[in-house]
């Protein structure tokens, strides 16, 4: 009987294209490295607030880069991300506020799809997000109803604080728990630092596996 699975925590925000990659990454690897991944939906407006950060978009030369990075990382990665064309009225008038309460509540009630429905929100497509994850009308209907309850409120609040307590400034944040310390790193892009940590190897952001399968 081979080690224990390490746990790694994943906190994210559809609204974040970073934890996109992140997600990906960490999804294609969770099979490969002795690891259990909790996805935890977060709020990335929350913790920004709590932190004093603002989002790098809402800076001119943040945001100009900001695009050609996430194109190029795309890319790399083999993820569809592009910037919408109403990117910024999404950051400044709609937030993610209703798209994370719909994920914490998938969390708490079908855990086993919530992969696929975040992974649905980020592309783009939320009003077919839960049909095409394989969720049914109903429960779709239901767990819409639920995002207003005080459980599914409660749990975001909850898990965002979480993010926080660990030093959280922005999304993603993987934290890792190993050997009783808890170390968390920030970015899609500490995937090498983070198999160093768990003496996994690390096989790019594609690794062969999967891209046999892409």
């Amino acid at each position: 009987m081979g080690p224990l699975p390490r746990t790694l925590e994943l906190f994210y925000d559809v609204l974040s294209p970073y934890s996109w990659l992140g997600f990906e990454v960490l999804c294609r690897y969770k099979n490969i490295w002795n690891i259990n991944l909790q996805l935890r939906p977060s709020l990335i407006g929350g913790i920004m607030k709590d932190s004093g950060n603002q989002p790098p978009a809402l800076l001119p030369r943040k945001a100009q880069y900001m695009r050609n990075d996430i194109r190029l990382l795309g890319q790399h990665v083999q993820i569809p991300v592009q910037f919408p064309k109403d990117f910024f009225s999404v950051i400044l008038e709609k937030g993610s506020l209703s798209a994370m309460r719909f994920l914490t509540a998938v969390s708490m009630e079908h855990p086993e799809m919530l992969e696929k429905v975040s992974r649905e929100l980020w592309m783009r497509v939320w009003s077919r997000a839960a049909e095409k994850a394989g969720m049914s009308t109903e429960q779709a209907r239901g767990l819409l109803e639920k995002i207003s309850t005080p459980d599914v409120k409660n749990k975001l609040k909850e898990t965002t604080e979480a993010a926080c307590k660990y030093g959280a400034f922005g999304l993603p944040i993987t934290v890792a728990h190993l050997d009783g310390q808890t170390h968390m790193l920030f970015g899609s892009d500490r995937m090498e630092l983070l198999a160093h940590l768990l003496g996994e190897k690390w096989m790019g952001p594609v690794p062969p596996a999967i891209n046999a399968r892409l």
